[in-house]
């Protein structure tokens, strides 16, 4: 099967010692870009956020670099390929069990200010990973994710009720 890319929302609560669990969805999707368990993180490059992927996505950064840096000189901006180049290549590579439990560095978790939940927005090629207050800050143009992300709070901080 062909990778579709990543698309859909969910939550994750924080579990104990900084592990998060990638949810089904997601999760499925990464094992099929990476034909392994083996997420790949980083900061998002203008966003307060994280990105996440599956490690076919490196084969795409060469070709991206190349459109970045063209655009660049088409319209007369400054463009440094190896900076961004590091920014690229410079995610963490984070195994996962088969129920999607991984343990997320301090650091990423820092850069992203991640706190108690993560929610997963689909984004095609990549998928974003919030702390769901950084994303209520956001624009008009994220009003379905904001949405999506508060009834996914909701309904999970109802079922913790319920335990």
């Amino acid at each position: 099967m062909l990778f579709g890319g990543y698309s859909g929302q969910a939550y994750s609560p924080a579990g104990d010692k900084g592990r998060y669990v990638l949810p089904p969805l997601f999760r499925k999707a990464v094992k099929e870009s990476s034909d392994s368990r083996t997420l790949c993180l980083t900061k998002h490059d203008r966003w307060n956020c994280l990105v996440g992927f599956g490690l076919s996505r490196k084969l795409e950064f060469e070709a991206q670099l190349d459109r970045e840096e063209e655009m660049a000189f088409k319209f007369q901006r400054d463009f440094d390929r190896e900076t961004r180049s590091s920014q690229l290549y410079g995610f963490a590579e984070l195994p996962f069990d088969d129920s999607g439990r991984f343990v997320m560095p301090d650091y990423l978790r820092g850069l992203a200010d991640i706190e108690n939940g993560l929610f997963f927005q689909g984004s095609g090629r990549f998928f974003s990973v919030w702390n769901p207050a950084e994303l209520m800050r956001m624009g008009d143009d994220w009003a379905a994710a904001k949405a999506a992300c508060q009834a996914l709070v909701a309904e999970a901080e109802a079922k913790a009720k319920r335990k």
